[in-house]
């Protein structure tokens, strides 16, 4: 009498795919999730409404001058990086190397094109590691010394690593989004 061994066969394929389906989702599950928080706002929103701020960037400094200025580095109001991978950055950016492990600095100043006088404004920023968010540093206005309508905040960061730099600036109610990525050393 032969024995019939595809019954046997098919059997132990089913129990190791079953048993992959099952550690794949043990695996995952064990997998902090990091929810990106670009522009301060989920990245639902940043995909629902990214043309709209882009307008609204087109739209602030076409109302105003705006200097940002990251350890006395001048920078415009700029979302560029968003487009660029963090290898992209690293290799072709002019981004790199702009904060420092320790104290770094940030100056806001913002100014009617019309009048040239400053104007007040409301400042969201967070500065984050790319890959997890337990080492963000919000900076809203209240971390902000005004000095005559020019924002001053100082923050410390503990590690080199790849950061970003993202938020919103708010005067008379027209909003401008800043997005940078770049690196401490």
């Amino acid at each position: 009498m032969k024995r019939n061994y595809w019954p046997l066969f098919f059997i132990g394929i089913f129990s190791f795919v079953f048993s992959m389906i099952i550690w794949t989702i043990m695996s995952a599950s064990k997998v902090p999730v990091i929810e990106d928080h670009s522009f301060m706002k989920k990245y639902q929103d940043v995909d629902d409404n990214y043309n709209n701020m882009m307008e609204s960037n087109i739209a602030f400094l076409s109302k105003y001058n705006f200097e940002f200025y990251l350890n006395d580095k001048k920078f415009d109001l700029t979302t560029e990086d968003i487009k660029l991978s963090q290898r992209a950055i690293e290799k072709y950016s002019l981004h790199r190397n702009l904060l420092k492990v320790g104290q770094n600095n940030l100056k806001v100043v913002v100014f009617d094109k019309n009048t040239n006088e400053k104007k007040d404004t409301n400042i969201e920023l967070v500065v984050s590691k790319t890959i997890s968010d337990d080492s963000d540093i919000v900076l809203k206005d209240e971390n902000f010394t005004n000095s005559e309508k020019s924002y001053n905040a100082t923050f410390e960061l503990k590690e080199a690593n790849n950061w970003i730099i993202t938020g919103s600036f708010k005067v008379d109610e027209t909003i401008g989004y800043i997005f940078i990525k770049t690196n401490a050393i």
